[in-house]
């Protein structure tokens, strides 16, 4: 029974290492944004980009907000789109790579992932001339090498604080009100400028979403930052 108990502990222990985007458990991310308790300071993030749609509409809405955002750009949607994911850095927001094929991680040998996070490395440098600092996992699913690897590369881990499953389309008001009633002082928001699976998938609930959030927050009190990947 002793052992039964024990490995219920490591088979637990493991499967929040592999599932939970924030576990230190296989390499601890970046979890939150801010240097001081309390600041009222939130990041905002972007996965699955860039898409020809809602990539631009966001970045129009940021810019008219002087607001700064982190795209964690997917490699073969660069590699569609390499204008937008230089616009991205030309507009000085930060970069994060998202691998090649948006797939997920926790189940690939320690060659796949390599093969995937340095595809997507090279698609966003071709692209943008940046190189990015900053990983995150689609899903957030990883496996004891997968932050290691990005290290190796030289990227940071990112998780998130707050998902608000935009990329089901439950509409325009309910993804800013999810986004603007869950935020809190240090957190990391996650929302979707584009789509893993189909290039050309519709964000644009996101695309119209996102000045209302900002807007909201701003009048909150938060201000915007980026991460860091020291």
């Amino acid at each position: 029974m002793v052992g039964l108990g024990v490995g219920a502990v490591l088979l637990g222990g493991a499967a929040h290492g592999a599932f939970h985007r924030n576990s230190p458990l296989f390499g601890r991310p970046i979890t939150h944004v801010g240097a001081k308790p309390g600041e009222r300071v939130v990041a905002l993030t972007f996965d699955d980009g860039p898409n020809p749609d809602a990539t631009p509409a966001i970045l129009d809405a940021l810019a008219a907000r002087a607001v700064k955002a982190t795209f964690f750009v997917l490699g073969r949607h660069a590699e569609r789109w390499p204008a937008l994911v230089k616009r991205v850095a030309d507009e000085g927001h930060s970069i994060g790579n998202h691998g090649y094929y948006h797939r997920k991680l926790h189940f690939k040998s320690p060659g796949y992932v390599r093969d995937d996070l340095t595809r997507g490395t090279g698609a966003i440098e071709q692209a943008a001339a940046v190189h990015p600092r900053l990983f995150r996992a689609p899903h957030g699913f990883r496996s004891p090498w997968v932050t290691a690897i990005a290290r190796s590369l030289g990227q940071r881990t990112v998780g998130w604080s707050l998902g608000v499953w935009d990329s089901d389309r439950p509409g325009v008001a309910a993804i800013a009100d999810r986004t603007v009633n869950g935020a809190r002082p240090g957190s990391i928001l996650l929302l979707h400028d584009g789509d893993g699976y189909d290039p050309g998938g519709d964000r644009m609930q996101t695309a119209r979403a996102v000045p209302l959030i900002v807007d909201r927050l701003l009048d909150q009190g938060f201000r915007f930052g980026l991460l860091e990947t020291g």
